[in-house]
C-alpha cells in the first residue's frame, strides 16, 4: 500500500452539505411521511399474508432510508461536537426512532390477537418465511408488551423523557474540555493519553480528569437518575420482575448462559490479578492505579503511521480470509475510516451501517500505538459482519449486540496474535503480550465491574435518587470487587465518564462485550485448529446471527452448550495462556 490514505472519512457519498444537506431534509421528510402512512397501515392488518407481504416490504424499505439517515446524522455528531444543526437533527432522529416503535407496537398488538394457526399459516407463507424468525420474536415479545395505546402512549412521552436524558449526556460531554500541558483537550484527546509511558504524566492527568467529571457530576446523575427511573417505571407497568428481562432479550440470551459465563469470569481473576501485580512491578509502583491500566508496560513497541496499520492489518487478515482481507483494502481505499487525531471529535470509536448503501463508516481517534492498530481491525469486524448480510431481508440483519462483538473481537484476535508472533524481541512481545492482557483485563474486570454497579444502581434506584456521593460509592465497590481488590486508586466518577450507561437502545450496554470477547476466543481457536476450510463456516455463522438465539447459533456453528461453564473455561483458556506466557517472560 505505497499511497498516503486519507484519515478522514467521506460522508459526502450520502447526503452533501453535512447538517446543512438539502438531500438529507428531503430524506427526513420522507421518512417521516412514509412512516406516518406505515402507522395506519399497521392498524387495519389482517391474519392475510398477503396484508403483510406488502406492509413488510413498505416497512422494511422506509426503516432502511431512517437508518441511512441516522447513521449520517451520528456521524456528523461525532466528528464535530460543536455541530449544533447536528444535534438538532438528532432530535428529528430521535422522533422517527419513536414512530418506527411506534408501528412495531402496534402491530404485535395486532398479532397477538391471531389463532396459532391463523400465524402459523402466515410464517409459513413463501415471501414470509425468510423473515419468520423476525415474527416469531415480535409475537413473542408482544405477549410481554402493555395494551397497544399505553405502549404508544409510552413511546410518544419517551422521546422528551427517557431519550432526551441520553441527548442531555451527550450535550455535557461535549461541552467538557480537560486543560492539560497548555491545551485544551476534548475528552477523547485526553482519553488517548492515559496510554503515555510516564506515570507522572497520566497521574495528572487523572487529577485534572476527575476534576472536570466531578464538575458536571450533579447533572449527569440527574440524568443517569431520571433515564433509570422512566425504564423502572416502564418495566414495572409492563409486569417485568427483572432489570435484565429486555437486555437479555435485545442480546436473544438466557440468563443460564449469563450467569454461566460470569462464574466462568470470576474463577479467572486470580490469574489476572497476578497479571496486575507483575505490571504493577514492571512499571515501578507498588499497585497500579486505574490511570495505569491502558499504560505499556515497556516502550519497546513502535508507533505506527495510518498507512503502515492499513497494510498489517490487510496482510494478517489475508491469512485467514482472502475475502475478509479484499474488504478491508475497499474500506480504506473509499474512505470509510474518520481516524484523524484533532479536537471537537467525541470520545470513543464505533462502526455504523448505511443499510441501503450497503457500506458502513468507522468512527475513532488513531494515535499509532497498538492498540490503535487493534481497534481498527476490531471496528473492520463490525462491517465486515454487516457486508455478509446486506444481501438478506432488512428484518433479519438486526443480529444482537454480544454476537456483533464476535465478529469485531475475532478480527482483534487476529491481528494481536499475528503482532505477537512477529515481535522482533522479549521486550517487544512482552509488550504485545501487555496490552493484550490490558484488554483481556477491561473485558472481563471493566466490563464486569459496569455490570455489577448497574445491578446495584438499579436495586437501590426502585426505592429512590442517587446522589453523587452514593454513586461513587457504588462504582467504587464494583471496581474493587472486579478487579480482585488489585488496585491502589479507582475511578469513582466512572459512571459519569463512560456513554454506555446514557444509551437508551441497550440497557446494559456491558454484558455484551464480554460475551462477545469469550465466544471469539472460542471461534478463533476453531479457526487455528480447521485451517483455510473455517473461513466459510465462519461466514454462515456470521450471516446466522440475525436469525437465531445466542444458543441456537452456538449449537448450530459450533456444537457448543452456551448454559454450561465448560465453553466459558475453555474459552478463557486462551487468555489463561496468555498471563502464563506473561509471567514466565517476565520472571527475574
Amino acid at each position: 500500500m505505497t499511497a498516503v490514505l486519507n484519515q478522514t472519512w467521506d460522508l459526502d457519498v450520502f447526503f452533501r452539505g453535512g447538517s446543512s444537506s438539502p438531500e438529507l431534509l428531503a430524506q427526513l421528510d420522507q421518512v417521516e411521511r412514509d412512516l406516518a402512512d406505515l402507522m395506519e397501515e399497521a392498524r387495519n392488518l389482517t391474519a392475510r399474508p398477503e396484508d403483510w407481504v406488502g406492509f413488510l416490504d413498505r416497512l422494511q424499505g422506509a426503516v432502511e432510508r431512517f437508518s441511512e439517515a441516522a447513521s449520517f446524522v451520528y456521524c456528523l455528531m461525532s466528528q464535530d461536537v460543536r455541530d449544533r444543526q447536528a444535534v438538532v437533527l438528532f432530535g428529528r432522529v430521535q422522533q422517527s426512532a419513536a414512530a418506527v416503535r411506534s408501528i412495531n407496537a402496534v402491530m404485535e398488538g395486532r398479532i397477538k390477537t391471531f389463532a396459532d394457526d391463523e400465524w402459523q399459516a402466515l410464517v409459513s407463507h413463501p415471501r414470509l418465511a425468510p423473515v419468520a424468525f423476525a415474527l416469531n420474536e415480535s409475537r413473542r415479545r408482544a405477549a410481554d408488551q402493555m395494551e397497544t395505546s399505553r405502549e404508544l402512549l409510552a413511546n410518544d412521552l419517551a422521546v422528551d423523557g427517557y431519550h432526551a436524558y441520553e441527548t442531555l449526556y451527550t450535550t455535557v460531554v461535549g461541552r467538557i474540555t480537560i486543560p492539560f500541558d497548555g491545551k485544551e483537550l476534548s475528552v477523547g484527546q485526553a482519553y488517548n493519553r492515559f496510554s503515555d509511558p510516564d506515570r507522572a504524566v497520566r497521574q495528572a492527568l487523572f487529577a485534572r480528569w476527575e476534576e472536570a467529571w466531578a464538575k458536571e457530576a450533579d447533572l449527569i446523575a440527574h440524568a443517569l437518575n431520571h433515564l433509570a427511573g422512566f425504564r423502572l417505571g416502564l418495566y414495572r407497568h409492563r409486569g417485568w420482575q427483572s432489570v435484565l428481562k429486555e437486555p437479555l432479550e435485545l442480546n436473544r440470551m438466557r440468563q443460564e448462559t449469563l450467569e454461566a459465563m460470569w462464574s466462568a469470569v470470576a474463577s479467572a481473576r486470580p490469574a489476572l490479578r497476578r497479571f496486575l501485580d507483575r505490571k504493577a512491578r514492571l512499571i515501578g509502583a507498588e499497585r497500579l492505579a486505574w490511570y495505569d491500566l491502558d499504560a505499556p508496560v515497556n516502550q519497546a513497541t513502535r508507533n505506527v503511521s495510518y498507512d503502515e496499520a492499513a497494510a498489517f492489518i490487510e496482510e494478517q487478515f489475508r491469512q485467514f480470509s482472502p475475502r475478509m482481507a479484499d474488504f478491508a483494502a475497499h474500506a480504506f481505499r473509499s474512505r470509510w475510516l474518520e481516524v484523524e487525531d484533532r479536537p471537537h471529535k467525541a470520545p470513543g470509536g464505533y462502526c455504523t451501517s448505511f443499510p441501503r448503501s450497503k457500506v458502513s463508516r468507522i468512527f475513532m481517534t488513531f494515535s499509532g500505538d497498538p492498540g490503535g492498530v487493534s481497534t481498527i481491525a476490531h471496528e473492520l469486524g463490525h462491517a465486515y459482519h454487516s457486508s455478509l448480510m446486506f444481501d438478506l431481508p432488512f428484518l433479519v440483519q438486526n443480529y444482537a449486540m454480544n454476537v456483533a462483538e464476535t465478529a469485531s473481537t475475532f478480527a482483534e484476535l487476529i491481528v494481536s496474535s499475528a503482532a505477537i508472533r512477529s515481535a522482533a524481541s522479549r521486550e517487544e512481545k512482552v509488550a504485545l503480550l501487555g496490552g493484550r492482557l490490558d484488554n483481556a483485563v477491561a473485558l472481563l474486570m471493566n466490563i464486569n465491574a459496569r455490570f455489577l454497579f448497574e445491578t446495584r444502581f438499579y436495586e437501590r434506584r426502585a426505592k429512590g435518587l442517587l446522589s453523587v456521593a452514593e454513586l461513587n460509592a457504588l462504582m467504587e465497590e464494583a471496581q474493587r470487587e472486579a478487579y480482585a481488590d488489585g488496585l491502589g486508586v479507582y475511578h469513582p466518577l466512572f459512571w459519569a465518564s463512560k456513554g454506555h450507561f446514557y444509551g437508551t437502545d441497550q440497557p446494559f450496554y456491558n454484558f455484551p462485550y464480554t460475551f462477545g470477547f469469550l465466544f471469539s476466543a472460542g471461534v478463533y481457536a476453531r479457526s487455528m485448529a480447521e485451517g483455510p476450510a473455517f473461513e466459510e463456516r465462519y461466514a454462515a455463522l456470521l450471516r446466522d446471527t440475525g436469525r437465531m438465539t445466542t444458543e441456537e447459533l452456538a449449537q448450530r456453528h459450533l456444537g457448543a452448550d452456551l448454559t454450561r461453564p465448560e465453553f466459558w473455561e475453555d474459552a478463557l483458556s486462551v487468555v489463561l495462556d496468555d498471563v502464563k506466557e506473561f509471567l514466565r517472560l517476565t520472571a527475574e
